[in-house]
């Protein structure tokens, strides 16, 4: 599910940079922007997943949450910041700007605060669902009898508020608004029907699987039948409603929160053939193809800025009709992906580097030696 997802990110993100390269008004930038809503699952599919990780991890443990605290903001706001400070250094030499190191450094603490650069955001949400996170444990114990009325009341609150984000926020003054409410695309509360339903299925596996399994034909053609409506979405919003089109594709919108649901469910199907498929025949180059791409899944979301500013950069000198640009949108794609790809392996691989993809290779007071003495010990038990 991480491989799906993050591809999905990355291919929404590579759409974008080929639609800012095709001629206006063109057939395939009508194309790129009526089937750009399909992509936009991925967010969502992440928030999902977070909520389901964190409680197969801590919802059975007997928690101390100023630890739980201390370990995940550390693990992923070490990553936060660096990938910030980098990035902000790349895009400015690249830029041909010299570097005026208090505007530096007052640019970066702007872009940590914010978490509105380089695709950050996920980061900035998922601190704010660190914070958060003992209460929704707190939550699905208190009430063991009634996790089903928690997931239904979660659905109706976050229908409602993209109804409102959609058809009553647009016409409200927000200068005034704390950042996280006037900038509501960083704000956890947007969201938390993602991190809710992953933590009821973290709790409730096993049925969840039944069912899904039991019913994957009708969550498939379903799936299928939204996606396609996706599209009419498209043109209800710029004909009908005539939005603008930020408004257009926007993610919080009710007929994708449906789409979004369903897409998510039918991506956990998905995830579970393969896990089905890898008790039985499945090749083993694409076993550890996949496995190696998971590992190394929140690396490829930290770094994509770079493949895909250097994508930017190649498209802009490259001058060829529309429908070729659309036609080489795949090679693209291969592109930034597998630049994200190798360079989260090179962190994954060579230390210190992996601290900034949220797997180092040392820890501060057990030192490096102790982890590649217990990293060789667990590929001899492997082989053995």
């Amino acid at each position: 599910m991480r491989v799906l997802f993050i591809g999905g990110v990355l291919l929404n993100h590579t759409t974008t940079a080929f639609k800012n390269n095709v001629g206006d008004g063109t057939g395939s930038q009508l194309f790129i922007e009526a089937t750009h809503l399909m992509l936009h699952f991925t967010r969502m599919g992440f928030m999902f997943m977070t909520g389901l990780v964190l409680v197969l991890n801590y919802y059975n443990r007997d928690n101390h949450w100023l630890g739980f605290w201390k370990k995940r903001y550390i693990s992923v706001g070490i990553p936060y910041i660096g990938w910030n400070a980098i990035l902000l250094w790349f895009s400015t030499i690249t830029a041909g700007v010299a570097i005026s190191w208090p505007n530096y450094f007052q640019n970066l603490y702007d872009a940590i605060i914010h978490g509105n650069k380089y695709y950050m955001y996920y980061i900035l949400v998922t601190f704010q669902l660190y914070l958060l996170f003992p209460l929704i444990v707190y939550m699905f114990k208190k009430l063991p009898n009634h996790h089903v009325a928690i997931l239904v009341a979660s659905a109706l609150i976050q229908l409602l508020l993209v109804i409102g984000i959609k058809y009553w926020l647009p016409g409200v003054d927000r200068s005034g608004w704390w950042y996280l409410f006037r900038a509501y695309g960083m704000n956890v509360l947007v969201y938390q029907f993602y991190f809710i339903a992953g933590a009821f299925v973290a709790i409730h596996y096993d049925q969840v699987d039944k069912f899904i399994e039991k019913n994957h034909r009708v969550i498939g053609w379903s799936t299928l039948v939204l996606a396609i409506g996706t599209v009419l979405v498209f043109f209800g919003n710029q004909y009908v409603l005539k939005l603008s089109m930020s408004a257009t594709q926007s993610i919080h919108q009710p007929f994708i929160f449906i789409y979004d649901t369903f897409m998510i469910v039918f991506v956990f199907w998905i995830g579970r053939q393969y896990a089905h498929a890898r008790q039985k025949n499945l090749p083993a180059w694409l076993d550890k193809t996949i496995h190696n791409l998971a590992k190394v899944s929140f690396g490829i979301y930290l770094v994509q800025t770079i493949p895909i500013a250097i994508l930017y950069g190649i498209l802009s000198i490259i001058n060829v009709p529309s429908f070729v640009m659309l036609l080489m949108l795949p090679l693209g794609y291969a592109f930034v992906l597998g630049g994200a790809f190798l360079i989260s392996w090179f962190c994954y691989k060579v230390p210190p580097f992996g601290v900034l993809i949220g797997r180092p290779q040392w820890h501060l007071t057990k030192g490096a030696k102790k982890y590649v003495r217990n990293n060789s010990t667990i590929k001899q038990a492997v082989k053995e």
